[in-house]
């Protein structure tokens, strides 16, 4: 590769990390930038899981605080996220070109979905918890009828959250565009908590899943490592910034730009 087309891509993967800092969906942005130098879709696919990496570990670092007393919640599920990560890292592998070529415009525009659904999703989401929060009755979180506790939805849904978990990791590892929508949606409907306290989990979930990816798709998979390198340090500081000035910036701007670029990858896509 060139330096001006490196110096490019490193400018994407800065991208890619500010929006999984500020909203998440980071592959909208590092996905296309590969396609535009050159690089064919299966292989833009896997290197722009290698390059985005490290701005995963930033974001999960960031949550530390809020993940001390989420372990025992996270450690069932992140068996379940690492056994549909290596389930989906695997199916990439035995997938050929021509047939990932087929499948990659449809997976973007289904990625374009669910980051658009992404604001709606996490209203629809903490309204819920409101009403949970105030009871049949508006009285809150206590007694039901006749002083029995009303069942726990951490027990009550187990099996729902665990099926939907490992599926969204399969498709967090064969495509990582719009992992963290579909494991906040699990989450939130199938947990209990804070959505803040959510979103910690899923932070770690999506890196879990996107490690083994990492790790498989060096392993075996054709990565471009040029233009990987040229994107990890950059989503590294863009993650950071992201991470640390999410509450100021322009959001729906910025969803409107992920979005553009999402739509225009699928339809060049459409187009070869």
């Amino acid at each position: 590769m060139t330096p001006a087309e490196l110096a490019f891509l490193a400018v994407a993967g800065f991208g890619a990390g500010v929006v999984n800092g500020v909203a998440g969906g980071g592959s909208m942005v590092s996905f296309p930038a590969l396609l535009v130098v050159g690089v064919p879709s299966l292989a833009a696919n896997v290197t722009s899981t290698v390059g985005i990496w490290p701005g995963y570990a930033g974001g999960a670092a960031g949550f530390r605080r809020s993940l001390a007393a989420q372990r025992d919640r996270l450690r069932p599920l992140a068996v379940v996220a690492l056994a549909g990560a290596v389930a989906g890292s695997l199916l990439l592998l035995v997938t050929s070109d021509d047939a990932f070529d087929a499948l990659a415009p449809w997976l973007v525009l289904a990625a374009c979905g669910l980051f658009a659904a992404q604001p709606w999703l996490a209203g629809r989401l903490a309204a819920r918890r409101e009403a949970a929060a105030r009871g049949p009755g508006g009285a809150g979180r206590g007694a039901g009828a006749g002083g029995d506790a009303p069942a726990s939805p951490e027990s009550a849904h187990r099996g729902l959250r665990f099926a939907g978990i490992f599926v969204a990791s399969v498709y967090g590892a064969y495509f990582g565009a719009g992992l963290g929508v579909l494991l906040l949606a699990v989450l939130g409907i199938t947990l209990p908590g804070r959505l803040g306290e959510l979103n910690a989990v899923r932070t770690v979930l999506a890196l879990l899943v996107n490690s083994i990816a990492v790790v498989v798709f060096a392993l075996a998979a054709p990565v471009v490592w040029s233009a990987a390198a040229a994107m990890a340090a950059a989503s590294l500081a863009g993650g950071y910034v992201g991470a640390r000035t999410a509450d100021r910036m322009p959001v729906p701007v910025f969803r409107a730009v992920v979005l553009a670029l999402g739509l225009a990858a699928a339809a060049g896509l459409f187009l070869r």
